[in-house]
């Protein structure tokens, strides 16, 4: 039997949920990127008078925010697919307010889309900023009047808009085609150097072994992400995210200092670091797996040393794995779902019963809200409510200048763009500062209105969406956590057995060994995601704590074992070579 903590009620954090944490390392490409797509449709509508039509042109310029951390051939098609994901909610809102004009109708048209953008955004993993950008556009287009003949002209400026989001999302991709790869290969060099400086053990050094797992995780994802044809600089780069893998398996071997001189190399627009064969790094004969030598550099496939299609050999059986049907993703989100319809529409209701004129604002904050589980739910509360309240005041401030003219509320509208994309990485209350102005400025696309009215509403509203939408989460519980724990302590058990059973056998060709130790990765990646997400939840059955820490440990030990096993450090009890690599020059 294992041991377990009893269930209890968790206390909610306030104060840390404000703590600022440091700026994305990719804060100013989405804050580029938006004022990019929005500033063009937006200008030529100020030039043909017809202002009120930004809203529309607006939806689409929004889509350039996703995708940043995407290779560009998987960008190409996130990108596409969230146009049209936004094309087809707006449209279902659209024809929508074009076919009623009864506020209750059209809070649950609402509410159901947001469920929908919701679980589709989290199956997918679309994000940030996910479902949230969405529903503020499908909300906001059901309460603006329409008639079914002006639809498809709407449909049509927000599509064009959305091409030209497109574009400036692709635009990089000429001038530093494998930018995505290179950050996402220097975030994992860091954290494994982060790791091997706090392997001493402790709370510390298990948090930070934590990190360095899911970043080396994140980096294969977005080697694998990148194509079925890799180049000679994606290879560079999954040498480089094996060098990682080697120092996570022995961190008290590893060199926190190469390995940031390697992440700074990677992160500049030079060469690559070549970190040659990890089984040569003393100048030796090679060894084969099983200990065969090899003299001068060896045979030769796939136009690099044997040493290196060692270590690449298993990329190409994991490119060939198809992934999760879609489906199958989506029974877990079952209680997001629930939360986010429940929500959405309670808060709305509530709101349209406090006569507001724009319940949307009460819906998209309950919409914003819900996270992996209650504990960050009610944080996204908090820091939707500071940032909301600080925001209108920044609203109040900037109103006389941007009524005064069309000109100046596009620059408005620009500034408060970059603003909210530059500051939402250090925490979501501070952008969410400059993302309430930017709300309360686009109701006055059409024209301009009382700043009291606009400001009393907007305060109203995100009080009533927060508690409204909390409360909802609170109601729904998800009680499957633990058995996703369960579950996921399971894979873990049986990825471990897989490794163990190929790294002691004397037959386990590279590839078998490359996709075990991958498998057993993402499955211990895929176990802290899930504890972390069940133990934040309100109420629920006691979690295997103690088994979730000793799962963790096995697989790591397995995972040292598997790459010792592939030759990528030395033996037990013998002296390590792999910190006297070569230089990481870029």
């Amino acid at each position: 039997m294992s041991s377990a903590t009893p269930t209890r009620v968790r206390r909610l954090p306030v104060l840390g949920a404000l703590r600022l944490g440091r700026p994305s390392e990719l804060w100013f490409k989405p804050a580029l990127s938006v004022v990019a797509a929005v500033a063009p449709p937006s200008l030529l509508l100020v030039v043909l008078g017809r202002l009120d039509l930004a809203a529309y042109t607006m939806a689409g310029s929004l889509c350039a925010l996703y995708a940043h951390n995407r290779p560009y051939a998987a960008r190409a098609k996130v990108l596409a697919w969230v146009v049209l994901g936004m094309l087809g909610g707006l449209a279902v809102a659209l024809l929508a307010a074009s076919l009623t004009r009864n506020a209750v109708v059209l809070v649950t048209v609402g509410a159901l889309l947001a469920a929908v953008q919701k679980v589709m955004c989290d199956a997918t993993r679309v994000g940030p900023p996910a479902h949230v950008i969405l529903t503020f556009v499908s909300s906001a287009a059901l309460f603006v009047p329409q008639t079914l003949g002006q639809v498809p002209g709407h449909l049509a400026l927000a599509a064009a808009a959305g091409a030209w989001a497109w574009l400036v999302g692709m635009a990089p991709a000429p001038l530093r085609p494998h930018g995505p790869e290179r950050r996402a290969t220097a975030q994992a060099l860091d954290a494994a150097a982060a790791y091997a400086e706090t392997a001493r053990g402790g709370e510390e050094g298990a948090g930070a072994r934590s990190a360095a797992n899911a970043a080396v995780h994140a980096a294969w994802q977005t080697l694998l992400a990148a194509g079925d044809r890799p180049s000679t600089a994606r290879r560079a780069l999954e040498r480089l995210v094996v060098r990682a893998e080697v120092a996570l398996a022995a961190a008290a071997d590893a060199d926190p200092a190469r390995l940031r001189a390697w992440a700074r190399a990677v992160r500049g627009t030079g060469r690559i670091p070549r970190t040659g064969d990890p089984r040569r790094d003393d100048g030796g004969p090679r060894r084969t797996d099983s200990g065969a030598r090899l003299d001068g550099d060896g045979p030769r496939q796939d136009g690099g040393p044997l040493g290196e299609r060692d270590e690449l050999v298993g990329v190409a059986a994991e490119r060939a794995v198809a992934p999760r049907p879609l489906w199958s993703r989506l029974g877990p989100l079952a209680p997001v779902a629930v939360r986010s319809a429940l929500g959405c529409a309670l808060a709305g209701y509530v709101s349209l019963a406090l006569g507001a004129d724009r319940p949307y604002w009460a819906l998209v904050t309950a919409a914003s809200l819900y996270q992996a589980n209650i504990t960050l739910t009610w944080s996204r509360a908090v820091q939707r409510v500071v940032g909301n309240l600080v925001g209108v005041l920044l609203f109040a401030a900037v109103t006389p200048v941007a009524q005064l003219g069309p000109l100046a509320l596009v620059l408005c509208i620009l500034a408060c763009n970059f603003g909210a994309e530059a500051l939402i990485g250090r925490n979501y209350w501070l952008g969410s500062v400059c993302v309430t102005p930017l709300a309360l400025l686009v109701t006055e696309l059409p024209g301009y209105q009382p700043t009291g009215e606009l400001v009393t509403d907007r305060v109203v509203d995100t009080l009533v969406g927060a508690l409204v939408g909390f409360v909802a989460a609170v109601a729904v519980t998800d009680r499957r956590a633990g058995r996703r724990v369960e579950r996921a302590l399971t894979a873990v058990d049986h990825a471990r057995e897989r490794a163990a059973r190929l790294a002691a056998g004397p037959a386990a060709t590279p590839a078998a060994l490359e996709a075990a130790r991958r498998a057993l990765a993402a499955a211990v990646v895929d176990l802290r995601a899930t504890a972390d997400a069940a133990a934040g939840e309100w109420w629920q059955r006691a979690l295997p704590q103690e088994r979730v820490v000793l799962a963790e440990q096995a697989a790591h030990r397995t995972l040292a074992a598997t790459v010792r096993r592939q030759g990528l450090l030395p033996g037990p009890g013998t002296t390590s070579t792999y910190t006297h690599t070569e230089g990481a020059s870029p």
